[in-house]
């Protein structure tokens, strides 16, 4: 392990847990999740020995933060899609199958230093960090920020539910026209909103519908729980679908169409749009046509 940081925490005054008081105090961690995760993975040392989350700072204490030995960059044996790029941050297209991040070496992670360009500023960032997440089989946009600045402040657009985000997916069963689910996911507040574009007669799955999907908040499995709970689970999921109507051939038909929020840099608004891979488009033909309707 290599160490990174290092800060001396002043008198407090009052008793804080670790995991409470670091957030904000490390520049290369600025989420409490991040510092958790630290915290988890033994990254972080209290006056020289391990630190916990529900350690006591009172004040005086010296703060150390460490870094794993990086793995050596690894090329990807499939495309990833760069739709933007600058010094700050790169708009990705995930390909299903590729984990965003984990303790396995081929992750999208450990292939981003190879995959985008090093900036050129300051506060630039050797590991390039998914300020998002989408699920293994989940195809789609994905924002990676390459600064500190950037997974800051982008970090915080997610947060105020600033950037909007846009899916397609394949349901099954018979479903309305549009709806709004609004069902709580782990005692969370959560809303998805879809519309049919696109119908399919299918006896064995009881009708096949192209959805416009839009998630105004963002729990982890969401639009795969919502859809289920209507009844209606998306086409290929092994987790939330019906049994005996679950299509193990082309995996999940869930792909991140969309993307808009504001730069948060150059205050530039910015939108990106990927067509659907070709399995929607097999099902559906005229569905490219569709996508920004």
């Amino acid at each position: 392990m290599k160490k990174i940081e290092s800060i001396l925490v002043p008198e407090l005054g009052k008793t804080v847990r670790l995991s409470d008081y670091l957030v904000g105090k490390f520049m290369a961690i600025t989420t409490k999740k991040g510092i958790k995760k630290a915290i988890s993975q033994r990254l972080v040392k209290v006056n020289g020995r391990i630190g916990f989350s529900g350690d006591h700072i009172t004040g005086g204490e010296i703060i150390e933060l460490y870094k794993k030995k990086r793995l050596k960059s690894i090329k990807l044996d499939v495309p990833v899609p760069i739709l933007f790029e600058d010094d700050h941050l790169a708009i990705i297209v995930k390909p299903a199958g590729l984990i965003v991040s984990g303790n396995m070496k081929r992750t999208l992670v450990n292939a981003l230093p190879r995959l985008l360009k090093p900036s050129a500023e300051k506060d630039r960032i050797e590991e390039p960090q998914p300020i998002h997440r989408l699920d293994k089989a989940t195809s789609g946009l994905l924002v990676i920020g390459k600064t500190r600045q950037s997974v800051v402040q982008l970090n915080q657009l997610f947060a105020e539910r600033k950037v909007k985000k846009t899916y397609h997916a394949v349901a099954i069963g018979e479903i309305k026209d549009s709806g709004v689910v609004t069902s709580p996911i782990k005692d969370k507040i959560s809303e998805t909103q879809y519309d049919v574009l696109a119908s399919l007669d299918s006896q064995k799955y009881g009708g096949l519908h192209l959805l416009k999907v839009k998630p105004v908040t963002g729990r982890k499995h969401q639009i795969r729980i919502h859809l289920s709970e209507l009844g209606n689970p998306i086409l290929g999921d092994r987790i939330y679908g019906i049994e005996g109507k679950i299509s193990t051939g082309k995996g999940l038909y869930l792909h991140a169409t969309s993307l808009e929020f504001v730069h948060p840099v150059s205050s530039k608004k910015l939108s990106f749009n990927n067509d659907l891979p070709d399995k929607f488009t097999d099902l559906f033909p005229n569905s490219k046509s569709t996508i920004k309707s």
